[in-house]
């Protein structure tokens, strides 16, 4: 769906209760020239509007699990391994709750072997991807095999509409998706050579969901820019201080598109050249921010088009908690 298209539906909808300050804010964020088009895992887009707490929650799970299925199947047609070579499966969301988690559910549609072993993250927010693949490469060195690292939003389960800035900003900004990534020890894709982490649980409150009557508001505030830049010019430092690298070493930057404002001011504080960004404004430009899955789009990104062999690359997410999280990998 383009921003024009989704701004006339949301006004369409929700007419009676906007202000005049809230139809301006449509305005100026729907039109923002850094997306383009997002998409949304339902079967019409009135659903979104429509659907109760519990029809959201049904369609949460039909839809990740469907997603984050074919995500799966894709990455390992990929690079040739069967479902049945799956050793391990690693899952991770913030849009949603079930228990027993996804995981048991995708292992299921995919037939894995009942020996698999399965781990759900929850709540990790826009960066959720590397907690997730940090937890993948741990399994990997303990139980080799091939370990599968999933991430799967479907952030229009979380939609709500009102006056406030975070949710007119979140609607225009967040779309539906599922990216996984094939773990195991041979010398294909992208080397795995480090990470780092840096949590800052005093800025909680400038990013995260909120309940109210029962369902998530999602809460962003004006500041993120500024406190993301930080968190993230941190990790990068402690991540390439440990490596003995420095951003000049860099070839490829894969950084979770957040919204153009956290990009620019993310890439200004850890001195990126813009060239190095094309890769994550592309997946701007055509999804917008799936939340944990889009920074694996940028990466795919970069594998398919921009990085040569030997080259450094820096994988690098942001978001609830508030965090900040990085991947150092080199193309084999």
């Amino acid at each position: 769906m383009d921003q024009q298209e989704a701004a006339g539906l949301i006004k369409a909808h929700f007419h009676e209760s906007l202000t005049a300050r809230g139809l301006g804010l449509i305005r100026a964020t729907f039109t923002h020239p850094s997306i383009k088009k997002r998409h949304f895992a339902v079967d019409s887009p009135e659903q979104i509007f429509t659907e109760t707490p519990d029809e959201r929650v049904e369609r949460f799970t039909e839809q990740a699990v469907r997603l984050a299925e074919q995500a799966v199947l894709r990455a390992l047609d990929k690079v040739g391994v069967g479902v049945g070579e799956v050793s391990g499966l690693v899952l991770n969301t913030c849009t949603g709750y079930i228990c027993p988690g996804l995981s048991s559910y995708v292992a299921e549609r995919l037939g894995l072997r009942c020996d698999a072993r399965l781990y759900d993250l929850v709540g990790s927010g826009c960066g959720g991807a590397i907690p997730n693949l940090q937890v993948a490469e741990s399994m990997l060195k303990t139980t080799g095999g091939v370990v599968v690292s999933v991430s799967v939003e479907i952030c229009s389960a979380a939609f709500q509409m009102g006056n406030d800035l975070s949710l007119i900003l979140s609607n225009a900004l967040f779309g539906d998706g599922a990216a996984a990534a094939v773990l195991w020890e041979k010398p294909v894709g992208f080397e795995v050579v480090g990470s780092a982490g840096r949590y800052v649980p005093e800025q909680r409150e400038a990013i995260r969901f909120v309940h109210r009557q029962g369902q998530l508001h999602n809460q962003l505030s004006t500041d993120l820019p500024q406190l993301v830049k930080k968190a993230a010019a941190e990790v990068v430092g402690d991540l390439l201080g440990r490596h003995s690298l420095a951003i000049g070493d860099i070839g490829g930057w894969a950084l979770h598109t957040g919204g153009e404002k956290i990009v620019n001011a993310v890439r200004d504080e850890i001195g990126i050249d813009e060239s190095q960004l094309w890769a994550t404004r592309k997946v701007l430009e055509e999804y917008g921010n799936m939340s944990s899955p889009t920074v694996w789009f940028v990466v795919d990104e970069l594998l398919q088009n921009g990085v040569r062999p030997g080259e450094w690359c820096v994988m690098l997410a942001y978001g609830a908690g508030l965090s900040a999280h990085a991947y150092l990998l080199r193309k084999s």
